[in-house]
């Protein structure tokens, strides 16, 4: 991607040297929506324990799960990071612009950077949670250790697809100003045997959501030969199919919650095609 580091964004938050509070009990909780990042870490996870990680918090939080203290306070400006907190503030800002030019009910989330763990207006998270967005608050949370693992440890590596990770969050913040959220809950409680279906098609949707940011960036001059394959090859590596069959050696289509590889690839590339938001209406496709 062609981008200057120019500073941080007004849209970003630093809590990467505060506590994220010791001694938190309880999964994440008032709608906090385990993210792209979160599948990956699951998936590492996974492999590490040689256990299925990935299925039982994909179906829903386990009471009372302990959630490991966070450690000591870092320093709030860390050399080694300030690249990587310019380029997710371009990301951050230039998504934004894109959206406040395509609805005119817009308004900016914040982008919360954190480490080890963190408190939210959905609950309390950590690292392995990946990085998520809280419709409770408007904010995209994020560990910047996230995206060294997501190149080095599952092998999806480029700023492209750094930033199709962080766009796909921001689709879900998009999705939280349109209602689309709430109504997806509502219709879960209606109906529990869609949830998994509904599910999937509001990860589909928030992919087709980050697609539109790429058809602008691409508009605007910003990518470069080979960024789209990023972005493409992002969202098939955290297909639940992909996931599954990496963790378990077997796929369970009755549990997905984000979609299949080729799935998340090809709503991607329908937004990113199209750059319109009208063409990403994943639950008529998916027989709402």
């Amino acid at each position: 991607m062609r981008w200057t580091p120019g500073g941080r964004s007004n849209n970003l938050e630093d809590r990467r040297g505060q506590s994220g509070g010791g001694g938190m009990r309880g999964g994440p909780g008032g709608g906090m929506r385990i993210g792209l990042g979160g599948m990956v870490i699951l998936l590492i996870l996974s492999l590490v324990f040689k256990r299925d990680l990935i299925t039982p918090l994909t179906g829903g939080a386990v009471p009372g799960a302990e959630v490991p203290s966070a450690q000591a306070p870092a320093a709030l400006q860390d050399p080694q990071e300030e690249q990587m907190v310019q380029f997710v503030s371009f990301v951050l800002d230039t998504t934004q612009a894109t959206w406040t030019r395509i609805l005119p009910q817009y308004q900016p989330a914040k982008l919360v950077l954190f480490r080890d763990a963190v408190q939210s207006a959905c609950g309390a998270a950590e690292s392995a949670s990946g990085p998520f967005y809280c419709p409770g608050d408007y904010k995209v949370y994020v560990d910047l250790s996230f995206f060294d693992q997501l190149d080095r440890q599952f092998g999806a590596p480029g700023d492209f697809a750094q930033a199709y990770v962080l766009a796909h969050e921001i689709g879900h913040h998009v999705q939280n100003l349109l209602g689309t959220e709430r109504e997806m809950r509502a219709a879960q409680q209606r109906n529990p045997s869609a949830a998994n279906r509904l599910s999937v098609a509001m990860e589909l949707q928030a992919d087709c959501y980050a697609g539109v940011w790429g058809h602008a960036a691409a508009q605007a001059g910003v990518l470069q030969s080979g960024d789209l394959e990023e972005g493409l090859g992002a969202a098939a590596a955290v297909g639940d199919d992909h996931l599954q069959k990496m963790s378990t050696g077997r796929v369970s289509p009755e549990s997905f919650t984000h979609g299949s590889s080729a799935e998340r690839s090809r709503w991607f590339r329908r937004g990113f095609d199209s750059g319109d938001p009208r063409q990403c209406d994943t639950f008529a496709a998916a027989g709402r």
